[in-house]
């Protein structure tokens, strides 16, 4: 859930509202297509649950298509009854054609980065020789015809001769591998297939490492994945030939490899839940070497970042909940009391990356971005002056590195790259994105609220300056709220229309989230996770009581666990918002751990077998068994994909049907079903254009907006 929950972060659009009240098809009801009931039950310590869609749990089931299509119809009719729609598609366009450029990296004789020419459903990597000769390297969008073949990742040897890549086929987590020779593009072998939540881990030019379920009975968008293994892949040989390393005997919901630059040690992650692992160590010089456990159990987080002279250095929240480096001597890491503090723990989240022989700690303040360089030794080299308040990212390279790239923005600065000399720490723009918005013309600030519980809670707001708080405002309240993720300040074309047209956006950082380390996330998680809903609905109150917008100009949104926390905020307090957009969302908290590998989130929202009292708390939030008889809820447009084999879109399909059968009055209950679409990865530029026009098109219509 974590990889993806960027591409899920899209903002939405406003366009100037039109004061007049929208009588035209405001109160027509709606026809829904007939959801057939069944009587299925379960018993969980004693008391029965109904659930009446559990067939359209059936992904590959002609009913379920049928009703796919039947719920496409009605929602894409109701779409395109909407005026201004086309014209918010077009708006978009426009501003989403521009040429966007990549930070470059250096892979033996060649330098490679992602180029689009605005409009491309997918990124092209190019490269340039020495003499400065530019040439397509891969192209995804001749992948497949209607561009929803993306690629997932790109693994270069330390040599740079030869690349394995995967790729993403209508936004799968199913992966497919394959190896080229880097000079001519020949192909190496065969495809390998079957691969999930994995990385490509090369060991010199031998081969490489990579992470795979055994095929799952039954669906594979929906059935159980949880035992994961990691496979060592040699060259030449056939995918049938590749044998376990770690998985086979014992069982672990996430596995995870890497080699350390030296090409010393093979590093092996474990976990059975998205917080919290199993460090374990081997060493590739010696062919007879065992694999070491380092750490077992999952009290903590662990990753190692990079080896040196006989050091491992290890990124960790151990005694540390905002993360600190630690090192020890190889020979001695499986004993932690040698373990001892190079960059302590300060009052802010660190983030560690590295370059030409330096550390870079990215902390947060408060969302915010703060960058300092570090040697080895953990002495402070300088801080990296950033453009201003917002985001940055990047400061990763190879050990002999002269420069390194990294990028910053915010809610109205474009990602611009900028090149920084390692030596000086002098920056310069490399790339800067050439798009019609000025940001003088905006204004972005930070304000903290007070939740349910007394709790301060930051939040981003932004807005055209000069607007004035009468409550008019069509306004964008989107969070997340979960699985120790963090929302910090980024621009988007999307948001950029939104803001040209008067409207607000704001994003608060829940509890559930990473913002302010461990605790923060802690308290968000399992008996705590209405502490993540009470946040959101203060942030709401917030907005309302300082007249920025009103409960008729309100929208709120989120993807994914902020899906589910859309779905728990409109089913608690239907009163508070004018539309409810949840994307892709965990919306049955009873059933979730039960597909793919749903069961690895426990760590953040417990199970309905964990004890009663775990499931009276599940059971009292889940937005599927929280749609009440006789409610009047906010107007509503699920967004999924029917090929989401993370989330899958079964959650959505019930709580779509749901509320049609139970909402009383007439604001429209629809379901957005994108077709040989996923979770989010990949999404051609068209689908997210189309999927943005149709999402704000829907929210101004039922906030009263009959003309642009």
């Amino acid at each position: 859930m974590k990889k993806l929950v960027s591409s899920i972060f899209i903002a939405a659009i406003i366009v100037s509202c039109n004061k007049k009240e929208n009588s035209v098809n405001m109160q027509e009801a709606l026809t829904y297509p007939e959801t057939r009931k069944d009587s299925v039950i379960d018993t969980y310590f004693g008391e029965q649950v109904a659930d009446p869609y559990r067939w359209l749990e059936d992904d590959r089931s002609d009913e379920t298509a049928a009703w796919v299509k039947a719920e496409n119809e009605v929602t894409f009719g109701y779409l395109d009854k909407i005026p201004f729609r086309e014209k918010l598609r077009k708006q978009l366009e426009e501003k989403w054609n521009y040429e966007k450029i990549g930070a470059p990296s250096t892979e033996g004789e060649f330098t490679y980065y992602y180029k689009n020419d605005g409009l491309q459903n997918q990124s092209v990597l190019y490269r340039k020789d020495k003499s400065g000769k530019e040439e397509v390297f891969l192209d995804p969008n001749t992948f497949s015809k209607d561009g929803t073949t993306s690629l997932s990742d790109v693994s270069f040897t330390e040599d740079g001769s030869l690349v394995a890549y995967a790729i993403s086929e209508g936004g799968s987590d199913w992966r497919k591998i394959i190896v080229l020779n880097a000079k001519d593009k020949s192909v190496i072998g065969e495809t390998l297939i079957d691969v999930k939540f994995s990385g490509i881990a090369w060991y010199k030019n031998e081969g490489f490492y990579y992470s795979s379920y055994d095929k799952p009975d039954g669906s594979e968008l929906s059935a159980k994945t949880d035992q994961h293994k990691l496979y060592y892949h040699k060259l030449g040989t056939s995918q049938k030939e590749d044998k376990a390393v770690f998985g086979d005997k014992t069982k672990r919901r996430y596995v995870s490899g890497s080699v350390t630059d030296d090409q010393k040690y093979l590093v092996i992650t474990t976990a059975n839940a998205t917080s919290g692992n199993e460090l374990y160590i081997q060493d590739l010089s010696n062919s007879n070497s065992p694999i070491q456990t380092i750490v077992s159990g999952f009290e903590n987080d662990y990753s190692v970042v990079d080896s040196k002279d006989g050091k491992i250095f290890i990124e960790t929240n151990y005694n540390a909940p905002n993360k600190k480096i630690m090192a020890a001597e190889a020979t001695s890491l499986a004993n932690r009391s040698s373990w001892k503090d190079v960059i302590p723990e300060t009052e802010n989240v660190l983030q560690l990356s590295k370059a030409g022989g330096y550390f870079f700690a990215h902390y947060m303040k408060d969302a915010v971005s703060v960058v300092k360089q570090f040697d080895y030794s953990g002495k402070l080299v300088r801080e990296i002056q950033l453009p201003g308040l917002g985001t940055a990212s990047g400061f990763g390279d190879k050990k002999d590195a002269k420069e390194v790239y990294y990028s910053f923005t915010n809610y109205i600065t474009l990602g611009t790259i900028y090149k920084m000399d390692i030596a000086s720490g002098k920056s310069d723009v490399y790339q800067q994105p050439k798009v019609k918005f000025n940001p003088s013309d905006y204004e972005s600030k930070q304000v903290f609220y007070t939740s349910k519980d007394g709790t301060k809670v930051p939040m981003m707001i932004t807005y055209k300056k000069g607007i004035k708080l009468d409550g008019n405002n069509p306004t964008m309240l989107y969070a997340y709220g979960g699985f120790n993720i963090s929302l910090t300040p980024s621009f988007s074309i999307a948001n950029a229309v939104w803001l040209e047209n008067g409207g607000v956006y704001a994003v608060p950082n829940l509890r559930g989230g990473g913002e302010y380390g461990k605790k923060w996330h802690i308290a968000g998680t399992q008996l705590q996770k209405q502490n993540v809903f009470d946040d959101f609905i203060a942030a709401a109150q917030y907005l309302i009581d300082t007249k920025y917008t009103s409960n008729e100009k309100l929208a709120i949104r989120g993807g994914s666990n902020g899906g589910l926390l859309v779905g728990a905020t409109m089913t608690q307090r239907p009163d508070l918002m004018k539309v409810a957009l949840p994307a892709v969302g965990v919306l049955d908290m009873l059933r979730y751990h039960t597909f793919t590998a749903g069961a690895g989130w426990a760590y953040d929202y417990g199970t309905a077998e964990d004890s009663k009292e775990m499931f009276d708390y599940l059971k009292g939030y889940s937005p599927i068994h929280n749609v009440k008889e006789g409610v009047s809820y906010p107007a509503t447009m699920i967004t999924t994909g029917d090929h989401d084999d993370r989330v899958v879109p079964a959650h959505s399909f019930k709580f779509a049907a749901e509320l049609q059968a139970k909402n009383k009055g007439n604001n429209p209950m629809l379901i957005r079903i994108d077709v040989n679409a996923g979770h989010g990865a990949g999404k051609s530029v068209q689908q997210t254009i189309n999927e943005n026009a149709d999402i704000q098109a829907f929210t101004l219509w039922n906030m009263g907006v009959s003309k642009l």
